[in-house]
């Protein structure tokens, strides 16, 4: 082919410029022996929604849309190009057995933690309920683990009324002492997404709520710093979830349960900065983005950018390279 010219591969016809490095190509396949700074991984599992979803569909729209961006950060001049994130594929779900899925999540999770125990950890779902899975294979590398966990709902239904849903990953770490309650802090709680009996749950276990109502009343720098310096006394790791329906339904059109009066995508992005600030978090979950419902991609593209908003904070604070 290189008799050629002007002949590429299929889908590799774009335009450089040579100047530019787009963010996907700091992605790296891995070749199934040691990995680099950050493991990349997908869990497109969508079965376990209690509403239709096609969160399944995810982690390569999300994969694609790094193409969008370029390394470069203007606002701390921080260029990402040379972070090597090796991007481990996608874990093959079973056809029809839901808790048979979740579990080869919480196995691979596991495996590469065990084989790469020093690289961070990105998962690209999939659903809210992956986050179950993903946190218990976490938490074998860590032992005391604490989560920040971003999202419109608590994620703290009953597992009696209908199974490990993307309703429950959160109650089912706590029952299965994973986590607990104490080390769990959610962050844009909204109106009229929950019920009381699940907010009652969450503080009789010792979880801080941080609704939108607080999230509008203080800086978002504040809860954020605020959240580590309570946690980090008493873990060894902390795990972040990104439900991307903290959004509200302007910036997130994209999410199987929009709504009204949610964060808005600077609060999230700039939050999310912080914590890669941050030696102590050391994976990130980015969930309930249905590419099936988007409009132009606009939640897709945020979700990239949260990816990159990570990697920025973590080389901002020197913690890759």
């Amino acid at each position: 082919m290189s008799t050629f010219r002007f002949l590429k591969e299929a889908g590799e016809a774009l335009f450089q410029d040579r100047h530019v490095t787009k963010a996907s190509k700091i992605l790296q396949k891995w070749n199934g022996n040691e990995a680099g700074n950050v493991c990349l991984i997908g869990a497109p599992l969508s079965k376990a929604s209690i509403s239709h979803s096609g969160a399944s569909f995810a982690p390569s729209a999300i994969r694609k849309m790094l193409s969008s961006y370029t390394t470069y950060s203007i606002e701390e001049n921080i260029d990402l190009a040379d972070i090597k994130v090796t991007d481990c594929g996608d874990i093959l779900m079973h056809p029809t057995d839901i808790v048979q899925s979740q579990e080869r999540i919480a196995e691979t999770i596991e495996q590469l933690m065990t084989a790469n125990p020093d690289s961070l950890l990105v998962v690209l779902g999939g659903d809210h309920s992956i986050s179950c899975p993903a946190i218990r294979g976490f938490q074998k590398r860590w032992e005391k683990i604490g989560a920040i966990q971003f999202d419109a709902h608590h994620d703290l239904r009953n597992l009696e009324d209908g199974g490990p849903t993307n309703g429950t990953p959160f109650r089912s770490l706590m029952e299965s002492g994973t986590l607990d309650g104490n080390h769990l802090i959610q962050i844009g709680i909204r109106d009229f997404a929950n019920s009381k009996a699940y907010t009652e749950y969450g503080k009789q276990n010792g979880v801080a709520i941080y609704t939108m109502k607080d999230v509008r009343k203080r800086p978002i720098q504040e809860i954020v710093r605020e959240s580590i310096e309570k946690l980090k006394q008493e873990v060894d790791a902390i795990y972040v979830s990104v439900d991307m329906d903290v959004l509200d339904q302007a910036f997130a059109p994209g999410c199987p349960a929009i709504g009204p009066g949610g964060m808005d995508s600077y609060t999230l992005l700039e939050a999310i900065a912080i914590l890669g600030e941050y030696e102590i978090v050391k994976a990130m979950d980015i969930v309930e983005v249905d590419p099936t419902v988007d409009f132009r991609d606009i939640t897709s593209r945020t979700a990239a950018w949260v990816i990159m908003q990570f990697l920025k904070g973590k080389k901002k604070a020197g913690w890759i390279s």
